[in-house]
Parts: C-alpha cells; sequence; structure tokens
C-alpha cells in the first residue's frame, strides 16, 4: 500500500513537472513573440483595452436598464396597490363587518392574483380584531418582512411602502426573489408580492446578448486593429528586410513603392539612402583596389632596383675594409643594414597586398604549437640577450597539435616576440602554451610599458607606434602586427590584445585545432593571473570582424 502511494506521488510530481515547464515554454513563447511583434503588441493591447472598456459601458447598461425597470415595476406596483386598497376601502371600511363582506372582498382580490405570478395578495388585520391575516396562493405570510409589517403598523392609515424580499410558498413551490408593496387602510393592512422572475429573466437575456454584442465588438476591434497595424508592419518589415540585405552586401536591393503616403515616403528614403550607399562603396572599392594595386605595382617595381642596388652594396660592403676613408666604410655598413630593411619592408608590403587581394593561401599542416614556439624563441635569443629580457617557457606536458600554416604562425610568433622584447624594458617575457579539444593559444606576456586607453585599438593598425617619438631598434617595418592579424583570421582564429599602463602588455593567439574549423573560445584567459587592480584595456579583433 505505502509503495503503491509512493509510486502515485511520484507519478503526480512527474506529471506536475512537465505540465509547469509545458506552461514555462508556452509562456516564454508568448514573451518572445510580444517583444518581437509590434503586430502582436497592438492587438493584444487593443484587445485589452477594448474588453475593458466593453465590460464597463455593459455594466453600465445593465445598471440602467435594471433601473429602469424596476423603477417601472415599482410605479406599477403602486398603481395595483392603490387600486386593492380602494377596493378594500369601499368594501369593508374600517371594521370587516360580517363573514360575508370579508370573504367576497378577498374573493375579487384573489381573483387579480392567480397562479399565473402576476402578483400575490396579503391582507392583514392590524388589530387582528377580525382575523389575523390571509394570503393568496399558498404563500407564506413569513414572506413580508417583519420590518415592513412593523412600519405599516406604525404608520399612519393611507401609508405606503416597498421593499424587496424573497417570496415562499407551501406545498413545495420553489422560492422566489420578489418586489413586495404594501399599505394601510384603516385597520387593515394590504400587501402585493410580485415575482421578479421575468424581470430577472429579461436583465439574464439582455446581460448574454450584450456580453455576445460584446465580445463580437472586441474581436471586430482586434481584426480592425490587425489589419490597420499590418498596413504599417509590412513596410516597416519590408525594410527592415531590405536593410539587413544591403548589410550582407547585397547593394542592389530597393524596396517597392506604392502611393504617396508616409510609407511611401519611407521607401523612397530607403531606396535613396541605398542608392548613396552603393555610390559611395563602389567609390571606396574602387579607392581600394587603386591603392592595393598601386601597392602591388611599386612593391614589384621596386624589386628590379632593390636588386641592382643589393648587388652593388654587397660589393661595397665585402670591401669596406680596403678604403682608405673610415667614414666610406662606415657608409657601406650603414647601406647595407637599411637595405636590409628596405628589402624587409618591401617583403612585407608584397604580403600585405596579397592579403588585400584575396591572394593569401593557407599550407596547413599537423604541428606541434610547443615545437614552433622553441624555434622562434631560439631565433631570437641573441636579440632578448641583448637587451637584458629573460624568456620564461610555460609549456604543458602533452602534445599541441594543430593544423597551421607553420611558415606564417612562426611569422605571428616572432613579430610577438620581437615587439615583447623591444617594449618589455629588459623584464622577463612570458609565453605560455596551452590547448583544448578545439584550440590551441600562445600568450607573450611583457613586463614594460603597457597600452594606454585607446590604444588597443590601433595596437594592429599599419604603421602604428606607440609613441612616434621612439626609434624602433629593432628593424621593424611597422606592418608585422597588421600581417600577423592577417594570417591569424587566414586560420580562422583570433589575435587579441590587453594592456595596463606601466604594467606591460599581453597577446594571446588563439587558433582552431582543425583547419577550416570554427574557434569558439581559448584554453588561454586574455587578461594574464595577477593583473593590476585597474581596470584592463582590451583590444580583441577576431576573425571576420
Amino acid at each position: 500500500m505505502r509503495a503503491d502511494l509512493t509510486r502515485a506521488k511520484r507519478f503526480a510530481r512527474r506529471g506536475l513537472g512537465r505540465a509547469r515547464r509545458a506552461l514555462r515554454g508556452a509562456a516564454g513563447a508568448a514573451y518572445l513573440r510580444w517583444r518581437r511583434s509590434i503586430q502582436v503588441r497592438v492587438v493584444t493591447s487593443t484587445l485589452f483595452i477594448s474588453a475593458i472598456v466593453v465590460a464597463i459601458l455593459g455594466a453600465f447598461l445593465m445598471q440602467q436598464m435594471s433601473s429602469a425597470l424596476m423603477d417601472g415595476k415599482v410605479k406599477a406596483a403602486r398603481l395595483q396597490l392603490d387600486d386593492g386598497l380602494a377596493q378594500v376601502q369601499r368594501d369593508l371600511g374600517n371594521s370587516a363587518g360580517d363573514g360575508s363582506r370579508l370573504n367576497s372582498t378577498i374573493d375579487r382580490l384573489k381573483s387579480r392574483s392567480g397562479p399565473s405570478g402576476l402578483y400575490e395578495v396579503y391582507i392583514r388585520d392590524t388589530n387582528e380584531q377580525y382575523f389575523d391575516g390571509y394570503t393568496t396562493n399558498e404563500l407564506r405570510p413569513e414572506s413580508v418582512p417583519k420590518r415592513l409589517r412593523e412600519e405599516l403598523k406604525s404608520a399612519p392609515a393611507g401609508s405606503r411602502a416597498y421593499t424587496y424580499g424573497k417570496l415562499s410558498y407551501l406545498g413545495g413551490r420553489p422560492d422566489e426573489r420578489g418586489l413586495i408593496v404594501g399599505g394601510r387602510t384603516g385597520q387593515f393592512e394590504l400587501y402585493y408580492l410580485f415575482p421578479l422572475t421575468q424581470e430577472q429573466q429579461t436583465l439574464t437575456n439582455v446581460s448574454r446578448s450584450l456580453a455576445g454584442v460584446g465580445i463580437v465588438l472586441v474581436l471586430l476591434l482586434a481584426a480592425i486593429a490587425s489589419l490597420v497595424t499590418r498596413q504599417v508592419v509590412i513596410p516597416v518589415r519590408l525594410a527592415a528586410q531590405g536593410a539587413q540585405r544591403l548589410a550582407a552586401g547585397r547593394l542592389e536591393e530597393r524596396m517597392r513603392v506604392r502611393g504617396e503616403d508616409d510609407l511611401a515616403r519611407l521607401a523612397r528614403s530607403f531606396n535613396d539612402m541605398a542608392a548613396n550607399l552603393q555610390e559611395k562603396i563602389g567609390e571606396l572599392e574602387d579607392l581600394s583596389q587603386v591603392q592595393r594595386q598601386f601597392v602591388s605595382d611599386v612593391s614589384h617595381e621596386l624589386r628590379t632596383p632593390l636588386t641592382t642596388i643589393r648587388i652593388a652594396a654587397d660589393m661595397l660592403y665585402e670591401y669596406r675594409d680596403t678604403f682608405d676613408d673610415p667614414a666610406v666604410g662606415r657608409s657601406a655598413e650603414l647601406l647595407q643594414s637599411q637595405l636590409e630593411r628596405f628589402e624587409s619592408l618591401l617583403a612585407d608590403l608584397l604580403e600585405i597586398s596579397r592579403h588585400d587581394a584575396g591572394a593569401a593561401t593557407l599550407d596547413a599542416e599537423s604541428f606541434d604549437m610547443r615545437d614552433l614556439v622553441l624555434r622562434v624563441v631560439g631565433d631570437i635569443q641573441g636579440l632578448s640577450e641583448r637587451k637584458g629580457s629573460k624568456v620564461v617557457l610555460q609549456l604543458p606536458g602533452e602534445p599541441c597539435m594543430a593544423e597551421v600554416d607553420r611558415r606564417r604562425v612562426e611569422r605571428i610568433l616572432r613579430n610577438l616576440l620581437v615587439n615583447a622584447v623591444e617594449h618589455g624594458e629588459g623584464e622577463d617575457i612570458i609565453i605560455s602554451v596551452a590547448a583544448d579539444r578545439d584550440a590551441v593559444a600562445v600568450a607573450v606576456r611583457d613586463h614594460g610599458v603597457g597600452l594606454k586607453p585607446g590604444e588597443g585599438q590601433m595596437v594592429f593598425d599599419r604603421f602604428w607606434r606607440a609613441d612616434p617619438a621612439r626609434a624602433r631598434t629593432t628593424g621593424g617595418t611597422g606592418l608585422g602586427l597588421s600581417i600577423s592579424r592577417e594570417d591569424a583570421q587566414l586560420h580562422g582564429g583570433w589575435l587579441q590584445a590587453w594592456g595596463e599602463p606601466g604594467a606591460g602588455s599581453q597577446f594571446r593567439l588563439s587558433l582552431p585545432r582543425a583547419a577550416g574549423a570554427e574557434l569558439r573560445g581559448s584554453p588561454l584567459p586574455l587578461v594574464p593571473p595577477g593583473a593590476g587592480d585597474a581596470r584592463p584595456l582590451f583590444a580583441e579583433l577576431e576573425a571576420g570582424e
């Protein structure tokens, strides 16, 4: 028995839980629909307000009709009472006389009522001298409220009074609500009791009719509101869809113009805006194409004279010790170093032009990111020693395999490490590597000057320098971080920066393990552990932005 009760309780809880979840789901869907649709909000508001107004008007009309109906009933009842009192006064006067006169009067009063329900009669001797009281059609004398009898008993002859009460009968006839009017003539009290069944039925029918008409009216108003809002909402939706298509690059998108109203002006304004955007974007694309072509052409055209100059410079550099004037030898060395920097700048310009033209390709193979980091660290070991910065490696014990273009990833890491050494102020450079199921990441942390507010947005710009007065001591071209960002985006990865003034900076490279996979997160935090309490400066530049 107890086990059955436990199973029943468990079943009830499960059913209640499913009902709650279904209710929450329906409520959530309705709320989402409410937030996303102007038409739903307008129609719902119209329904709600219309229902309130119709309910108030219906209640007011019912109250007015009920008052008018009852007032008419009271007036008719008083007239009927006056006729009855006059009959009693003529037949009985101030005394009942013999029994035949009383019976005759009662018969005449009785003949005016009947089981049809028009009214019932109750006549009473105030002094109880001749009789106590008489009712028609088995009406209980208790149907006349005691308060009304006492009021008439103490009132002077000719007084009238009325009230509402419950009419009770003998013989199992059901009780009913009624209007009770009474008057006094001589020593007799006469009461007319009018059942209100017909009036209540009339009010019920009227209320049902009003409710039906009100519901139809509310639904009609909702339908009208839906049609009206639809005429407004549809052009707005079309404009929103057109704007989305414009944002997606479909610059030829236009709206259909109909009429001369406000919505037509909206469509024309949208079309004018789209045409202007298409024209301006076309001009910018042409200008960008000219710029890219210019950079590419200049870069290629410079290679031939640069090669010639390079041959001559190499020859001068090789025989620099044979010159009589030491200044000539020094000039040969300076020419050699500047040519190397110029060649590096030209190579970076060619690489940027390939990215701009969309000609850059990814030659992805599976590599261990730890090996790539170690290779790059070995390449810049001499530079870090000259700057007095110690490179600290934080490598995991497990392989961090990823499908990457080794040349491009090494170029990214080399740019990050060279920048860290150049701006590290001789402090330690920390390199962290981590991996999870979907991504690998490398973070390069320095403790130098850091980044000022606003600089994080410009750190990846071409030829940008944090301090224009600061000379490049490592021979950089100003395009390294820009190319690194392009290489990261080519992998579908992120290159992000964090920095605080005086607290150094950290650059994080995050790449998907599989080439072409979507990157959803990074296994390393962007903000390094133990960073200062000041609010950090974030510069997140992700693929596709």
